[in-house]
């Protein structure tokens, strides 16, 4: 893989989340006042993915860079954890999707993940599926102390939904606790008519899926609570991981 191809990539999904910032100032939900923070820009690369139109074909079955080293993160997520989780898992789930694939058929990522589960092809549902969730993942965390705060319409949305962003923590340390999610998964935040909701997924599942078994919707904001996301440093104490985890986002 090229060093190019992967900055296409990336330069692709920060194009995608200013079109929506561009969209969503139009319609309220996000402040037009300010060019968008990494915040903003994050929480509405989701939905820009799913008005793309997908012209960018091979950037989807490459390994991106992170967008940080693999410490930066610390001490909430370590550096082994994150050197492990994305040269290692994230680019199996790379190679299961292209190996899955004709290289002369490689459609959108999110045309693919949107109707995986309904194809029944079990290498869309869980490798592209794990492609596009890391995608995501890596970009909506930053190193502790520059996340920022939401903007004024975001923190209104978070509260209506939620009553305080304190109480938005409590519904991914509740609901993604092994009690309520058992074995692998994802938590996510997602926009739905409107309205910001929670849910969750197993295994390379997300909220994009048409026929998924949770809200249907679109993420701004998703966790990865698979062991390999955390287990280096927390071994079972997910808990743990969920509690600092805020730190970064």
């Amino acid at each position: 893989m090229v060093a190019h191809s992967r900055v296409r990539g990336a330069v692709v999904l920060g194009a995608a989340g200013l079109a929506l910032w561009l969209f969503e100032s139009g319609c309220g939900f996000l402040a037009p006042s300010t060019p968008p923070s990494r915040r903003e820009i994050l929480g509405g690369v989701g939905a820009a993915l799913s008005a793309s139109v997908g012209a960018q074909q091979a950037d989807a079955y490459e390994l991106p860079d992170l967008p940080y080293a693999y410490d930066a993160l610390e001490p909430a997520i370590d550096k082994a954890t994150m050197m492990v989780h994305h040269d290692k898992h994230h680019a199996t789930y790379i190679a299961g999707i292209n190996g899955a694939l004709d290289p002369a058929e490689q459609p959108p990522l999110l045309d693919l993940i949107k109707g995986a589960i309904k194809s029944g092809k079990r290498p869309h549902r869980n490798a592209g599926g794990g492609v596009w969730n890391h995608d995501f993942f890596w970009l909506e965390m930053a190193a502790p102390g520059t996340g920022g705060a939401p903007s004024s319409k975001l923190a209104a949305a978070i509260d209506e939904a939620f009553g305080s962003m304190d109480g938005l923590k409590e519904k991914f340390a509740t609901g993604a606790a092994p009690a309520a999610l058992f074995g692998s998964g994802w938590a996510w935040v997602v926009v739905k008519d409107g309205k910001l909701q929670f849910t969750t997924t197993a295994n390379q599942d997300n909220p994009l899926m048409e026929g998924v078994d949770a809200v249907e919707g679109i993420p701004i904001l998703g966790l990865d609570v698979w062991e390999h996301a955390y287990y280096l440093k927390y071994q079972n104490r997910r808990p743990e991981y969920i509690a600092a985890w805020w730190d970064v986002v």
